[in-house]
């Protein structure tokens, strides 16, 4: 094994070998530095990355307390993770904060890197009319999981075509094409290309006819990764 490979692999054990409880001082000692340093929330003191897509439809990227303590002073009544579940420090700690706060935390899965699941987007796409307003939808930096939730607000929602929607995904909120997210922009160019031979919703696309496996071989064809 290079050492480079070790390397990567005792920092991924040591990542993961903390921050997964807040219920005892120490652990939520350990757990602050783990959302601080490992999740980045430093960066994200001064930086939300947050914009209002609609009214009362707000994306940011992942909040800390501090920022969820303010988003309920703001009038905020839901909040929308789109990083799942996981039980890390980042969700601990917004979890406790929105119910301290009184905020409605929902959970959906999307991915950045690689396709997401139909079943969450679809879930997602319903949640949307649902959801109690002010809302906010955030990722871990705001840029492509929330960018594509905001795609998907805008065109089920407001009715917006894809070619003004999809600019919720571009370098304003530092989504990156030519990255392994243009997965997500990949995505959208299917979708497009469907569209054009014969008007489809992308709901009903996504429920009938996205296919997550093909959606990877041919961005992966695309990056010569394949």
């Amino acid at each position: 094994m290079k050492l480079t490979q070790r390397i990567a692999d005792w920092e991924r054990r040591f990542r993961t070998s903390f921050g997964d409880r807040i219920d005892t001082p120490g652990q939520r000692l350990l757990s602050s530095v783990h959302f601080e340093l490992f999740d980045h929330a430093l960066l994200r003191h001064l930086w939300t990355n947050q914009a209002q897509i609609a009214p009362g439809v707000f994306r940011s990227n992942q909040p800390g307390p501090a920022r969820v303590a303010r988003y309920a002073r703001d009038g905020i009544k839901t909040i929308v993770t789109l990083r799942g579940t996981a039980q890390r420090a980042h969700y601990l700690f917004e979890e406790e904060a929105c119910k301290r706060h009184g905020i409605t935390l929902i959970p959906v899965s999307l991915h950045a890197k690689k396709p997401c699941e139909r079943d969450e987007m679809l879930r997602l796409i319903a949640l949307f009319p649902t959801l109690e307003r002010p809302f906010l939808m955030h990722c871990k930096s705001g840029a492509d999981r929330a960018g594509l939730a905001s795609v998907l607000y805008l065109m089920t929602q407001m009715g917006q075509p894809l070619e003004q929607a999809r600019k919720q995904l571009g370098l304003r909120h530092l989504h990156v094409k030519s990255s392994k997210a243009g997965v997500l922009d990949h995505m959208l160019d299917m979708y497009a290309a469907r569209n054009a031979q014969s008007p489809i919703s992308i709901t009903d696309w996504i429920a009938t006819e996205y296919d997550a496996d093909v959606l990877a071989r041919e961005f992966a064809a695309l990056r010569g990764t394949s």
